[in-house]
């Protein structure tokens, strides 16, 4: 799958990173971790000291998929509303989800101190702006809902906005404690905790077929370098990907656009240096770094074919950095680094487990949206408890065919 195109800024940051050997011989393990991207490295860590043998293949080398392209914005809100999602759910079980996002930006902060390698993790606000008049009245009602569950925040009219930034909005809600995080550092830096805990980690390791053996009551998965590995348990970690080994319906796909600019000598007209995103959509997005360059991103496209995606990108390249000279006029920025990238999203609004009767003992991992590392990070400590104790209360949250709704 051609997933994405153009140049990257993450991987400047961490030039020496580690690296791993390709497998070269045959296998056996109690679980194998298909993908050496963040889903793979967050699955990798919570079954690092799990006293369990555990293998981690990646086709290429870590972090080099869509982790590179990744502006890890880390948020418990995304695109679709909680209230909209309460109409489909119901309360009960979106409280339960919101929750678990919250905790999951918490385990992100834990898990970026646990490790060696610096991550980048910053808590910073986020500023949710109304794009429209006829959007503050939803905005409003989002608030309300996030506040009676006990979310911090608070809901800013335009005066206010304007008294904080360079740019006049309706309405919005400021969360407080959302993160940034660098999403290359962070997936190598799990990935080397893991390897430290005994996790063996194979690069150029590609897999090209698997079968399930009923006698041995294991799946095995053979390689494209000639290899195979006998696991009790699969996780499909190898994000958009994992939709090329097996179908799921409720996911959808588009095309977003990333700008990096160079590194700017004055960030002082942004407020805290804010998260910032909208109500628009398709939306735009925006965060610093850590070396003080800008990352602006959105402008969605509905195309699913690599050749138009690559072809609006010099186009997107520009709208974005117009977009960010509208906010914030005083600030000189140029787009160092810019890139186009399939995205994905469920149709639904909820992450997902993929769990199917042609794959026994396996785990899809779908963490597909705008929360992708957050969601990630929730679906992988619910995948290590399901298969270290057996049973995880929050799996059927997230299972494909929803149980839950169809209990209620």
């Amino acid at each position: 799958m051609n997933l994405q195109s153009g140049t990257y800024f993450w991987p400047t940051t961490f030039p020496v990173a580690p690296t791993y050997p390709a497998l070269q011989e045959d296998l056996s393990c109690d679980v194998l971790i298909i993908g050496g991207g963040s889903s793979g490295a967050q699955c990798a860590y919570y079954l690092a000291n799990a006293n369990l043998n555990v293998v981690v293949i990646e086709k290429t080398t870590i972090g080099s998929g869509s982790t590179s392209a990744n502006t890890a914005l880390l948020q418990y809100s995304g695109e679709k509303m909680f209230t909209n999602l309460v109409n489909t759910f119901g309360t009960d079980y979106i409280t339960r989800h919101l929750q678990l996002l919250k905790e999951a930006v918490d385990e992100i902060e834990a898990a970026s101190k646990n490790v060696t390698i610096d991550c980048e993790f910053n808590r910073r606000d986020t500023l949710y702006a109304a794009s429209c008049m006829e959007d503050v009245e939803k905005l409003k009602k989002e608030y309300e809902f996030l506040k009676k569950h006990h979310c911090e925040l608070a809901f800013l009219e335009q005066e206010e906005i304007e008294t904080k930034y360079p740019f006049s909005r309706a309405a919005a809600i400021y969360s407080y404690n959302d993160a940034e995080i660098n999403p290359f550092r962070y997936t190598h830096a799990l990935i080397d905790y893991a390897a430290r805990k005994g996790v063996r980690i194979y690069e150029h390791t590609e897999m090209n077929g698997q079968h399930y053996d009923k006698e041995k009551d294991k799946m095995i998965i053979s390689t494209k370098n000639g290899y195979s590995i006998q696991a009790r348990h699969v996780i499909f970690a190898a994000g958009y990907e994992g939709i090329e080994i097996k179908q799921e319906k409720k996911a959808s796909f588009v095309s977003t656009f990333t700008v990096t600019t160079n590194q700017v000598d004055d960030l002082s007209d942004w407020y805290n240096r804010t998260l910032i995103w909208e109500t628009a959509r398709p939306y735009i997005y925006m965060r610093t770094t850590n070396d003080n360059r800008i990352i602006i991103g959105g402008l969605d496209d509905n195309t699913n074919y690599p050749e138009d995606r690559d072809s609006k990108l010099v186009n997107k390249r520009n709208l974005l950095i117009e977009e960010l000279n509208k906010r914030f006029p005083t600030i000189n920025a140029q787009a160092e680094y810019y890139l186009t990238a399939f995205y994905g999203g469920i149709v639904d609004g909820i992450p997902i487990i993929g769990q199917y009767e042609d794959f026994p003992s396996c785990y899809f991992l779908f963490a597909f949206g705008d929360n992708g590392t957050v969601y990630s990070q929730l679906l992988s400590k619910i995948i290590a408890t399901d298969i270290i104790e057996g049973k995880s209360p929050n799996l059927d949250l997230y299972l494909q065919d929803r149980p839950l709704l169809k209990n209620n």
